[in-house]
């Protein structure tokens, strides 16, 4: 029977050593009350510790003074398991000097756990991840050497190989939804995602644990059936918090409850914050000419994906080339339609026509189900392979980068030339490079495989790689010039700055 109470008290059901699901994407449907509850009370008592953290994507506002990242620098944090680090800056730092077990597996495989949890199963196989970092003949998904658990495993059925993934054995789920009614019932209506709020309280409950939910409202009146998210049988308790902003007031583009068409996207994109977007130099149109010439190989009828960064400017230059209304822009967070919001609201879409559980948007992916994605890059070497999520002084993490890549049809990396420096404008039609970076991204070798372009060529997919210069494409023995900018001149502005042969 579930109970309405105090954040406190909801942060006493916690035991040392206990495995914490968190349901939340990045910022967002991540139930900041719960945490500031668990941070109050281990300040005070020193209790929880030793607590496992673990979510499909990251749990973060890029901000150390919120969310899990207060109590995880204070030592309350043993492990962590997620997709994504980059939005969590004390907890990547601590996993970077060793203070705690931390793993990276891509996000789409570990939203399956949850729900294989939840049907009692031990263990998922999948051939996301065969061929790039987390395969264990590759390299590894731990992020230092202290962590050691084996999470990853090979298996050959009927000669083909797979992953096998263990599931979590989750403790604790931490869920955040909108208004709680007389049963108990939680619905999501001013939420922009509902992640996979279901199969991990499921999870929790086969688990033999508490699902803990933080609501703005409570209501007398009992939910429609079908607005139900999470039903009241499988809640322990209910916490009420009537302020839930992420970083901004709440939008009703973001949850739905207002349809954006294609014509008024650019005005609402220009109204959400960007602030956790990479800064750039004002005379600089590096991603503006990415943006331009990739959102060119977007055909009428594409179902697409759009990830975060550079790439995000597809979508604004899709709705300036008026193609926009005529894709089908998809989130792996969920939403299907519309277009994906910016910075720090990434995960969430603007006009969506519908937005499902994350667990279900990655069966479609895995599936084959994207004409094209456009995606950002770290570096990219001689034979087409990607690094996405790690550098040696920075660990982003993979996010859902490995399942989105896994089957679309059609790749797109959007993506400098070099780094560190690089401004680049465009005068009567002409690229000008008004000064070069001073790190190459396109290598001989990289320090990471978030992406195999020898799986690529496998698969029979076809893959660019769009820059403000040039543009590359895989071919049969690895990347190919196939298209250089006016204005470049492409001996001293491409071939000198490769460290291989085209």
């Amino acid at each position: 029977m579930f109970k309405i109470t105090s954040a406190y008290e909801a942060a006493e059901l916690i035991k040392d050593g206990d495995c914490i699901a968190i349901n939340s994407f990045l910022a967002l449907s991540n139930p900041e009350a719960l945490h500031d509850a668990l941070y109050e009370r281990f300040k005070q008592t020193g209790s929880p510790k030793e607590l496992r953290l673990f979510c499909a994507a990251g749990f973060g506002a890029w901000d150390e003074n919120r969310f899990a990242d207060r109590y995880i620098k204070m030592g309350a944090v043993r492990e962590i398991i997620a997709g994504h680090y980059n939005s969590m800056p004390c907890a990547k730092q601590m996993a970077a000097s060793g203070k705690i077990e931390a793993y990276c597996l891509p996000l789409g495989v570990l939203s399956h756990t949850i729900r294989a949890a939840a049907a009692g199963k031990d263990w998922i196989l999948s051939d996301v991840g065969i061929g790039i970092y987390c395969d264990p003949r590759i390299d590894t998904y731990a992020l230092n050497s202290n962590s050691k658990k084996e999470l990853v495993k090979i298996r050959e059925i009927e000669g083909e190989e797979y992953l096998l993934y263990p599931v979590p054995n989750i403790d604790i789920a931490f869920i955040k939804g909108t208004t709680v009614d007389p049963n108990g019932n939680i619905s999501f209506e001013k939420e922009y995602l509902t992640v996979d709020a279901l199969a991990l309280a499921q999870a929790t409950k086969r688990n033999g644990g508490k699902v803990i939910v933080q609501v703005e409202r409570v209501s007398h009146m009992f939910s429609r059936p079908r607005n139900v998210i999470v039903p009241g049988v499988l809640v322990d308790a209910v916490v009420v918090h009537e302020s839930q902003g992420i970083a901004e007031e709440y939008n009703p583009t973001l949850s739905g409850d207002i349809h954006v068409p294609a014509s008024h996207m650019d005005y609402f994109v220009n109204k959400l914050s960007t602030t956790k977007n990479k800064k750039t130099k004002t005379d600089d149109q590096t991603a503006d000419i990415i943006g331009e010439r990739a959102a060119r190989e977007l055909k009428p009828g594409h179902i697409v994906n759009i990830g975060i960064g550079t790439s995000e400017m597809v979508g604004k230059y899709a709705s300036k080339q008026g193609i926009l209304k005529d894709v089908h822009i998809t989130v792996e967070a969920g939403g299907v339609g519309g277009l994906p919001a910016p910075g720090v609201a990434f995960g969430a879409t603007i006009g969506a026509d519908m937005i499902c559980d994350m667990a279900t948007q990655f069966d479609f992916y895995d599936g084959g189900g994207l004409d094209i994605c456009f995606l950002g890059s770290l570096e990219v070497d001689m034979y087409g392979s990607v690094n996405a999520h790690k550098l040696k002084e920075n660990y982003s993490g993979i996010g859902g980068f490995a399942n989105i890549t896994h089957s679309t049809k059609t790749i797109v990396f959007c993506m400098s030339f070099t780094t560190k420096g690089l401004i680049t404008t465009r005068e009567n039609g002409k690229v000008i490079i008004k000064q070069e970076g001073t790190i190459p991204k396109f290598k001989k070798e990289i320090s990471a495989i978030s992406f195999s372009g020898k799986n690529a060529l496998k698969r029979g997919q076809r893959v660019l790689y769009v820059t403000e210069r040039c543009v590359f494409e895989l071919g049969t023995n690895g990347l190919v010039l196939k298209e250089v900018y006016p204005g470049i001149d492409a001996e001293r502005q491409i071939f000198s700055l490769l460290d291989f042969k085209l």
